[in-house]
């Protein structure tokens, strides 16, 4: 069986849930993980942490992927260096926000300082550790906040410092992100959970944002990094809030193998159970960076079915949740329909225009917009404003032209979005 087929198959596998339950936890649900947070100072509103830990109490087999942009953030480039010094194998993080540590020649010292000060406060190695930034780029680092503060926030490590944590990585986020979810392996539970932040400068094709994803199953590192990529494909590479790539995403997976279930290392039901269990996570972050994109006021989605292909029906959803008309006409209620057959129509991707269905729904009903051709049909305006006033509205596209299914995931654009990128330093 091709690659494409055995993930078209996973993702009609993925809609029968059974066996995964939502706990709580984010990235200290699974068994010896711990967290923290605090405010250094990077941030001058004492009551924001803008500096964050992870550790695990035994080393983890580590898969990560990263932006696809040609200027990378030096936590990158060193987390990158790091993870093939090891062999895949990692044990902490370390992260801040408000300076993204990029565009700056002393950039991969300061980050490989940061793996340093981490690794003296918790008896490891400096290539053990995972090192993230966020926020202004171009702006020098200054270490001292850093160094004065890094053993407080070692010390502080707690299972429940997962809230701490997810707070330090916000920037213009205005709520949390975590997900977590327990399942069986073989009959042992194992847990899966992890933590985002992102609100702009999201666009696919890498992963999205920063994202760290901790797990007590035992798996081996080729097949964590098979995982992540698969899954990657089909959550947070179908997530656009404004069409900038960031240089400092990052999605990292750690798993200490603490659980006690056997290794996973063949592509058998247990690698098709921990691959589910990613994916809910990974979808769940993926709507929740979507709902909370910059000035947001309404969570787009749009689901492709009848695709001869998977890439084609991801395609032609990122290209209506990714269009800039599309988003606009969302947030002012505004029932264009040609705005989303447009976008359809310029998605790079082979198929029969005249043959696709188009709705669009929300709580407050749906509306048939095309049947089998690209001619708008009749409907009443009073209706689709009152389906537009909701929160989250899903387009739904059939291309009835094969069995293939894809969903991407994006938000409005508002007033707002302009007023926080105009004065985002400040």
């Amino acid at each position: 069986m091709s690659a494409k087929m055995q993930n078209e198959n996973f993702m009609k596998e993925m809609e029968e849930v059974n066996d995964y339950t939502y706990i709580e936890g984010g990235v200290c649900a699974a068994e010896g993980f711990t967290a923290s947070g605090l405010n250094c100072g990077l941030n001058s509103n004492p009551d924001k942490n803008d500096l964050c830990m992870i550790y695990s109490e035994r080393p983890c087999v580590t898969a990560a992927v990263y932006t696809t942009n040609k200027v990378k953030g030096a936590p990158v480039i060193v987390t990158k260096r790091n993870l093939i010094k090891t062999g895949g194998m990692a044990q902490a993080v370390i992260a801040n926000s408000k300076n993204a540590n990029t565009c700056n020649a002393d950039g991969e010292e300061k980050a490989e300082r940061m793996c340093e000060l981490a690794a003296a406060a918790l008896g490891i190695k400096p290539e053990e550790v995972v090192v993230a930034s966020t926020g202004v780029i171009g702006q020098i680092l200054p270490m001292e906040p850093i160094e004065a503060h890094v053993e407080e926030l070692a010390k502080g490590l707690s299972r429940d410092g997962n809230l701490r944590a997810v707070n330090a990585i916000m920037t213009t986020d205005t709520v949390k992100k975590e997900a977590a979810v327990t399942f069986k392996i073989g009959g042992v539970p194992c847990r899966l959970g992890g933590m985002a932040k992102g609100s702009g400068m999201i666009h696919p094709n890498m992963a999205t944002t920063l994202n760290f994803i901790t797990t007590d199953a035992a798996i081996s590192q080729p097949l964590l990094q098979k995982a992540l990529d698969e899954i990657v494909k089909v959550t947070y590479n179908c997530l656009s809030i404004d069409g900038d790539t960031s240089t400092n995403d990052m999605v990292c997976v750690m798993a200490n193998g603490l659980a006690g279930n056997p290794l996973i290392d063949a592509e058998d039901e247990a690698y098709a159970c921990i691959r589910q269990a990613l994916y809910l996570v990974m979808r769940d972050l993926t709507k929740m960076l979507a709902k909370d994109g910059e000035g947001a006021t309404r969570l787009i989605t749009c689901t492709v079915t009848g695709a001869p292909d998977q890439d084609t029906a991801i395609t032609v959803a990122k290209s209506v949740i990714r269009s800039p008309l599309v988003k606009c006409m969302i947030f002012g209620r505004d029932a264009n329909w040609g705005r989303v057959l447009c976008a359809i129509g310029y998605a790079e991707a082979d198929f029969d225009i005249n043959r696709m269905e188009v709705d669009v729904e929300s709580a407050a009903g749906k509306i048939a917009v095309c049947r089998g051709n690209a001619l708008i049909l009749p409907f009443s305006e009073e209706e689709a404003a009152k389906l537009l006033s909701e929160d989250e509205i899903t387009v739904h596209v059939n291309l009835n032209q094969g069995e293939a299914k894809g969903t991407a995931w994006g938000c409005d654009l508002t007033y707002d979005y302009v007023k926080i990128n105009g004065d985002y330093r400040s």
